[in-house]
């Protein structure tokens, strides 16, 4: 995801570079004021709020302004990323941003100032005064909005700089030039996006195969508790041992084990342009661990899929694979499989529909062969890939 906020005073040509912006990458356009007026149009219970604040000659609040973001991003989950035109307008409001950003699961990329002195910003609203005939382009009220913009914007700008997120650009070149510049800052950072795969399936779906050919085909490094934790038992560590006597009873790994080996792989990518995670999360408590990990690395979800396949021939395939050499410890009885399914029902489901409530959750066809599934899965991870990158 690509979340950027671009600023520059009156004048100094963020519509302009919004607008290819928003095109170019596929983001969603943050303006409050527009926000504002489209809630107020729909006659929505903070649009009225704001109606009657404004009738009375007041300032929409903060937290007015965060609840109207906080819907605009929750209604597009499946949006590559936002802009946002002029926000946040104050220090308070930064701190506001970074604690909305990471309540939904996300972070701010950058922000790109374009700067251009006062005297050009005057003349050039001045000249569209010129065409536009609005009564608010004439010197006074433009040097009074001047002031204020700046009086407001450099503990912002202040505030970015101390993250390291701040770019500052020239706007007073041409639109190209400014552009390309833009361009060249967005284009880094979204290097430094991974791509993050989460693959949800009952026990028996064929989330193991296919996520490792997923895997293999678009680069990504393969997390799966399951392979992890055997390598812990074919090493027979203490872990190994442990591990061993739960599989035999149908228990779930405990998360202290699991994040200790997970977080080892993330602090070790190897030069994956992502990860596809199997067997995590299991549990709601593992899916804020799994958030709360790809967070402090800097990345977080970017897609999640669940495999679905009938119950009945998640049995039947159980059963077969018990009498291979690639069966599981919880396949060693029907009563094992029934259990193991019913906690995938009860535990996992539950993690499922969580993210549902944030964002897209794809469900694919887990029934077919090998290829066929394969064939769904892959033009899903691809066009997730192609919007996140």
């Amino acid at each position: 995801m690509l979340n950027i906020a671009l600023f520059g005073p009156p004048g100094a040509g963020k519509g302009t570079q919004s607008a290819y912006l928003v095109e170019r990458f596929n983001l969603i356009y943050i303006s409050t004021g527009e926000m504002l007026r489209r809630e107020m149009g729909a006659g929505t219970q903070l649009g009225e709020q704001a109606r009657g604040i404004i009738a009375a000659g007041g300032l929409v609040s903060d937290e007015i302004i965060v609840q109207i973001i906080e819907k605009t991003i929750t209604e597009n989950p499946d949006a590559s990323g936002f802009l946002f035109d002029g926000f946040p307008r104050t220090f308070v409001q930064a701190y506001i941003l970074d604690g909305l950003m990471i309540k939904l699961n996300t972070s701010l990329n950058c922000l790109i100032n374009l700067h251009i002195p006062e005297d050009i910003s005057v003349s050039r609203l001045l000249r569209r005064g010129e065409t536009s005939g609005r009564l608010d382009d004439n010197e006074t009220v433009i040097r009074n909005r001047l002031r204020e913009y700046h009086e407001k914007t450099v503990p912002v700008l202040q505030f970015y700089r101390d993250k390291g997120q701040h770019h500052d650009i020239d706007g007073t070149r041409p639109v190209e030039e400014v552009r390309d510049d833009i361009i060249r800052i967005l284009e880094k950072e979204l290097e430094k996006n991974l791509f993050n795969l989460v693959l949800f399936g009952y026990p028996g779906s064929g989330r193991g195969s296919q996520g490792f050919a997923i895997a293999e085909k678009f680069g990504l490094e393969y997390i799966a508790t399951g392979s992890m934790i055997h390598e812990e038992i074919d090493n027979n560590t203490a872990i190994g041992r442990e591990v061993t006597e739960m599989y035999q009873t149908g228990e779930l790994v405990p998360d202290e084990i699991v994040v200790r080996l997970i977080e080892k792989r993330l602090a070790n990518p190897k030069g994956a342009r992502g990860f596809i995670f199997k067997g995590i999360p299991r549990t709601l408590v593992q899916s804020y661990i799994l958030d709360s990990l790809l967070r402090k690395h800097g990345s977080g979800i970017s897609k999640i899929i669940n495999l679905d396949v009938p119950v009945l021939e998640l049995v039947r395939r159980l059963d077969a694979r018990s009498h291979t050499d690639r069966r599981m410890p919880y396949d060693a009885s029907t009563g094992n499989i029934v259990k193991r399914l019913k906690e995938h029902e009860t535990k996992t489901i539950p993690v499922i529909n969580k993210y549902r409530q944030h964002r897209e959750v794809v469900t694919i066809d887990g029934t077919g062969t090998f290829e066929q599934v394969f064939e769904r899965l892959s033009a899903v991870v691809e066009a997730g890939m192609h919007t996140s990158r």
